[in-house]
């Protein structure tokens, strides 16, 4: 930008000059996150504090995007980079009129505390839903994605992204503050680090975010060896934040220290520059007693200016300061936003019912208590939509008035009422009611924030945000077997942010996830055909959660495709369409350290269809994992009958295997190589009926 000259030395420089003009106390106060004026430098108060998992959060009205898992579901880098630039945009229009008028409150700044790249190894950890899913490979791509669309190709950034949770963290929510993840270095870099160095090292996001557990004995916002990783091995160059109060649990929770001051600067010497939370208060005191020195808070503090610097928050930037309040919530943004929900909707059954044909249908019956749901849009960390179609809004605009829709609750949504003063229950007979009535049942089931989600946002104080097992709750589950009774063709639409076993019998089964404001619409398309589901699954779906590790165990033994023994109901990677793709032969060649792998699809179906294209390679050495790694994607659109060639290229590292020592390894020898549009499983076949290509290339 014209205005905006700065070299990384000239922001250097700046920031060096502006910290030295600091007395001790000033620099100590810049450390927290609701940063004060220093007026005489011209530095104004700043909260760091925001979210964006997919949409502006709890900041007002904003495009509220389909949930973090349901992105992923899209196996699409560019869809994921347009919704990070969409909100980059509505975040310095939200921005600009709130700093006008001197409104500088939490969740209303630049510095996004986004994206959520923890591995989700466990389908009952109730924050899954703000990851991108259970592999390290596509967790990297759609996560360097989401930074680069978020800050930008330039300085300033639009906005500035923050990798977290820094590092392996997921779950159980009831032991956060306290836990100790015991890894070895082998699964450290095979499963937990790789999306973090992809998104410091290539995507270049301004900000990490530490980990409220320990690892393997060191908590993570005061970790030497997280530190080292994090400044020396990858060169990061931005801020480091606390999780919120992380630090106060140094001496709380973990007991590493005896007292807040001794947190404080066990936190800052090992490279937390931002304190969420309350801790750094005591860094004067820190400092005073002489825990921590000046140098060390100076080399902090220089950070956290330079992010600022970064965002020109210190200069005029005229094409980012006149970007309007129109463009939050905008037309555009949200026909994007419907897109993306019909791009991750994912069909895991069908028998031919779908697509529902109008003529053939009178009467449909819409139940089930994710229905008429405006939560089961928004899953957690949300922005306010002026506008949302609920599932039964978005069948009602579709339908009506050629074919009748009658609705019914159903059920609770968990309880077994949804009177208070009625009988368990007590919607059950309205709902048998529709069903008799109509030529198809549409039931909506699923989960909302208020039963998974994070410690102390959610209801679900039994298991703080975590699921206990993978089944609906018994107020669906009595629902759907009383429904399935009457014999009436059944479609299930569900909508959770994880893996869930609906035990059902139906006909034809959508995992619609929280589908973001326009949900409703984008169920609505493909109830009709007006588009094909598209969807991949970014999780592997259980059928017991009995037959899973310890939720507590961080192996990654029977986890997650790579791993998995058994207990598999839908596949990673796996997800119908109306069409049927067929993969011809691989073609394989290696130039240096560039592998280029190409493969000729076909569209043999009756629907024109996007679909995605997945590479996946097995390894035969010692240290492979026990399946096989994803290792390339592509979303294609495919018209009926027409054939397309597929190109990917893949750096040789892609076929290194990972030893006991953390090392990435060509071991060299045999591999196989697959393409298809699912994994190459038999569980994926056997479901879809597509098999994918092989080969063996010797490297």
């Amino acid at each position: 930008m014209e205005n905006y000259k700065y070299t990384e030395n000239e922001i250097e420089e700046r920031a060096q000059r502006l910290v030295s003009e600091m007395t001790i106390e000033e620099k100590c106060e810049q450390l927290k996150y609701d940063s004060p004026e220093i007026e005489r430098l011209g530095i104004d108060k700043f909260n760091w504090w925001n979210e964006c998992l997919h949409g502006v959060a709890r900041g007002g009205t904003a495009t509220v995007f389909p949930q973090a898992i349901a992105l992923a579901a899209m196996f699409d880098e560019q869809a994921v980079s347009q919704a990070a630039e969409i909100i980059a945009t509505e975040a310095r229009a939200k921005y600009n009129q709130s700093k006008k008028r001197g409104d500088i409150d939490l969740y209303k700044g630049l510095t996004f505390w986004t994206p959520n790249i923890n591995i989700f190894r466990d389908p009952r950890w109730g924050r899954g839903q703000e990851t991108y899913g259970e592999d390290p490979y596509l967790t990297s791509r759609l996560g360097c994605a989401f930074v680069k669309g978020l800050q930008g190709d330039k300085l300033p950034y639009k906005a500035t992204a923050c990798a977290k949770h820094f590092a392996v963290h997921s779950g159980p929510e009831a032991q956060r503050h306290s836990f100790n993840a015991e890894v070895s270095e082998k699964e450290l870099w095979e499963t937990y680090l790789p999306a973090f160095k992809a998104l410091i090292t290539e995507a270049h996001a301004e900000g990490v975010m530490g980990a409220y557990n320990r690892l393997n004995g060191e908590p993570c916002c005061g970790s030497e060896y997280l530190n080292n990783l994090l400044r020396n091995e990858w060169k990061f160059d931005g801020y480091f934040v606390s999780d919120c109060w992380a630090i106060a649990d140094f001496h709380v929770n973990h007991h590493v220290t005896k007292s807040a001051p001794e947190s404080a600067a066990l936190a800052i010497k090992n490279g937390c520059d931002l304190n969420c939370g309350n801790t750094y208060i005591h860094l004067i005191n820190a400092y005073n007693e002489g825990l921590v020195s000046e140098e060390d808070i100076d080399r902090c503090v220089k950070r956290v200016i330079k992010t600022r610097i970064k965002l020109g928050m210190f200069d005029e930037c005229t094409p980012y300061d006149s970007i309007s309040f129109e463009e939050a919530d905008s037309p555009e943004h949200n026909e994007f936003s419907r897109k993306c929900a019909e791009k991750s909707m994912v069909m895991l059954k069908n028998n031919g019912i779908l697509p529902i044909k109008k003529s053939e249908v009178k009467t449909i019956a819409v139940i089930g208590p994710a229905a008429d749901s405006r939560d089961v849009l928004k899953g957690n960390y949300f922005g306010t939509s002026s506008r949302y179609v609920t599932f039964l809004e978005g069948i009602r605009e579709a339908f009506e008035p050629e074919v009748r829709v009658l609705y019914s609750e159903g059920c609770h949504l968990f309880k077994e009422r949804v009177e208070p003063l009625a009988l368990p229950g007590d919607r059950l007979s309205e709902a048998l009611g529709a069903a008799e009535c109509a030529d198809i049942v549409i039931l909506c089931t699923g989960l909302d924030a208020t039963l998974e989600g994070e410690e102390g946002d959610t209801g679900n104080a039994y298991a703080s945000g975590d699921k206990l097992d993978l089944r609906l709750p018994e107020s669906q589950r009595i629902l759907l077997r009383e429904i399935e009774k009457t014999g009436k063709p059944l479609i299930i639409v569900n909508a959770s942010g994880s893996a869930i076993n609906t035990e059902d019998n139906a006909d034809a089964l959508i995992q619609a996830w929280y589908s973001g404001a326009m949900g409703g619409k984008a169920l609505a398309d493909i109830l009709l055909g007006r588009v094909s589901p598209s969807g991949k699954l970014p999780v592997t779906f259980y059928g017991n959660a009995d037959l899973l590790p310890e939720f507590t165990d961080y192996s990654m033994k029977n986890r997650t495709y790579r791993f998995a023994e058994n207990n598999i109901l839908y596949p990673f990677g796996y997800g119908l369409t109306y069409a049927h793709f067929e993969c011809g032969a691989i073609d394989f060649k290696r130039s240096g350290e560039t592998c280029r792998i190409e493969c000729e699809v076909k569209n043999t179906g009756s629907y024109d269809s996007e679909n995605v294209f997945q590479l996946y390679i097995k390894s035969f050495s010692e240290n492979a994992v026990r399946n096989y790694s994803l290792k390339g994607f592509r979303r294609v659109f495919v018209k009926s009958g027409e054939s397309k060639s597929i190109e990917l290229e893949i750096p040789i590292e892609a076929f290194a295997d990972i030893d006991e020592n953390g090392n990435s390894v060509i071991y060299g020898g045999k591999y196989e190589i697959f393409c298809g549009f699912s994994q190459p499983d038999s569980i994926s076949y056997m479901l879809s009926g597509e098999k994918a290509s092989s080969m063996e290339v010797i490297i």
